[in-house]
């Protein structure tokens, strides 16, 4: 009863409709409430009325009623707001800044719970309106594109029927432009839209487009640049947008065609400054920071050379143990290092390596394990002497005791033959 009181109360047309509405917005922000007043006959049509009304006031309440609706986790919520779509999609080249951000918040909450809201949108044009508004000065307008493009490009849909229209669109190359100035101006957004570059790259299987745009250039400078600010004056909340770059960047060079960022040693240093200024606060980061570095490091000599010459093992040593994925990736990295051959091999052997190696035989990770026998096996490999220093050091029984692990033990007996061989033979 009392729902449909406030529906009659908006619908009476009195001089204090205002109040109405805004009763009705309050009421509204309640999930079982929402969900009575869509099911109540002419509910959306009269908001929809309000909300295209030529009242400044009554529209903005009736935009703020529509944005409590569409909070509403019931996709039969959203898709009541079906009718309304057309016209956030025409205000959003709005009179008022907060009214053009209340539509694109309401747009971008119906886009996450609803596939025939998306359905609708697409025809009706929602691309090229983002891609016009994507060209504002305003910082919350930027941000709210941010967030609908981002509720999009995850839509289960998204690779097939999305990204295809976005990568057709401006958008593209005013994301990279966003992401690579948010040091200097709009954070949020750019955070924002550095995640809506991680979803196209890791939905594509190549990424022509933004390869074209010179997205690997761009980011790589953009990490360069971080790097530098981080000691002095790192932004607050500086971590959300390095994750979502790294990845961008990450996936990018891990596709085929893929120009790396070339005899340039400056990104492995501004890797490490990264790693060391958020291990202690941040350590998700470490993992995204050693995919990189693996990425990098993987198919790259000039790379591999380079992060021995700028002396970076040691800090790369330090991860080792710094958690579980940290372990394996770090390892990983050693590999690419060591599969470039002997004066690579020779120069992981002068950091004493092969202790901090032993240990790492004992650990219950299957992965890990796996990875410190390959990277064994390449530095016998190449400095056939290693396996006599690691026999000394105790190395037989480490690698005996997994000859009955069914996954290692083919590995582990290799290596055994390789240490049991006599020298010279």
């Amino acid at each position: 009863g009392q729902v449909l009181e406030l529906l009659r109360g908006v619908q009476r047309g009195s001089e204090d409709r205002k109040r109405s509405l805004g009763r009705l917005r309050w009421a509204l922000q309640n999930e079982e409430t929402q969900q009575k007043f869509v099911r109540l006959d002419g509910s959306i049509r009269t908001l929809t009325g309000l909300f295209t009304s030529s009242l400044a006031e009554l529209q903005l309440e009736a935009a703020r009623c529509l944005h409590e609706l569409s909070h509403s986790s019931v996709p039969a919520v959203a898709e009541a707001c079906l009718p309304v779509t057309s016209y956030l999609l025409t205000y959003l080249s709005g009179h008022s800044l907060e009214f053009t951000e209340l539509c694109l918040y309401t747009l971008g909450n119906l886009v996450v719970e609803s596939e025939a809201v998306r359905k609708q949108l697409l025809p009706q044009g929602i691309i090229p309106v983002l891609a016009s508004c994507i060209q504002s000065p305003h910082e919350a307008v930027l941000e709210g594109v941010g967030y609908v493009l981002s509720q999009l490009l995850q839509a289960k849909e998204a690779p097939t029927e999305i990204i295809p229209l976005v990568l057709d669109s401006v958008l593209p190359q005013h994301m990279l432009r966003l992401v690579c100035s948010g040091l200097k101006a709009a954070m949020g957004a750019a955070v924002e839209f550095a995640w809506c570059l991680h979803y196209i790259i890791c939905r594509q299987e190549d990424n022509v487009e933004l390869l074209a745009l010179g997205a690997v250039p761009a980011l790589t400078s953009l990490l360069v640049d971080l790097a530098s600010q981080i000691p002095q004056d790192a932004p607050e909340g500086l971590e959300l947008l390095v994750c979502p770059v790294l990845r961008c960047l990450s996936n990018l060079l891990a596709q085929t065609g893929c120009q790396g960022p070339g005899q340039d040693g400056r990104l492995l240093i501004a890797l490490f400054l990264i790693l060391q200024c958020f291990l202690q606060q941040h350590p998700f980061l470490v993992q995204e920071c050693l995919w990189l570095l693996n990425n990098l490091t993987a198919d790259d000599a000039f790379l591999c050379s380079t992060l021995l010459s700028l002396d970076l093992l040691p800090a790369l040593l330090q991860l080792l143990t710094c958690s579980q994925m940290a372990t394996v990736l770090v390892l990983t990295v050693l590999c690419n290092v060591a599969e470039k051959g002997l004066s690579q091999c020779q120069q992981l052997l002068q950091q004493p390596l092969l202790p901090q190696l032993l240990p790492l035989l004992t650990l219950p990770d299957p992965e890990a394990l796996g990875q410190c026998l390959e990277l064994l096996h390449l530095l016998f490999l190449h400095c056939p002497e290693a396996a006599a220093d690691f026999t000394r050091q105790g190395g037989l029984q480490a690698l005996e005791q997994h000859q009955g692990t069914p996954e290692l033990q083919e590995r582990a007996q290799a290596l055994l033959d390789m240490v049991r061989q006599p020298p010279g033979a």
